[in-house]
This record gives structure tokens, sequence and C-alpha cells, in this order.
């Protein structure tokens, strides 16, 4: 038997869309809303990976400097 097709549904602010009932326009705001928060993760990865880095050498500029 065949299933009965879901419908996708999206949550802003406590509220439940529809996908097939939005506009074209609150399709596309919604598009770039993804792809904002998914710059936004990549950004953060990028920070956290030079936050690490400067982290270790800055430990390895003070070994460095013990050594004097």
């Amino acid at each position: 038997m065949p299933k009965k097709s879901e419908k996708s549904i999206i949550t802003i602010d406590g509220n439940d869309y529809a996908m097939d009932d939005l506009s074209e326009n609150a399709k596309a705001q919604l598009a770039n809303l993804r792809f904002v928060d998914t710059q936004l993760q990549q950004l953060n990865s990028e920070w956290a990976v030079a936050d690490t880095a400067r982290m270790a050498y800055n430990s390895a500029l003070k070994a460095e400097l013990e050594n004097l």
C-alpha cells in the first residue's frame, strides 16, 4: 500500500508552517537563512581551528623563551 506523502513542516518562532504553503519569497528568505547558518557554522569551525593554533603557538613560544 502506498504511503501518504508527509508535508514538510518548518517551525519558526514556535509556529509551524507547511513548506508547500510558503510564498516563493518566503522560500527564498528561508534559503538565505539556511545559507547564512551554514556560513556561520563554517566560520565558527575556522575560529576554533585558529584559536587552537594560537594556543599551540603561544605554548611553543613560552617553551622557547624558557630556553633563553
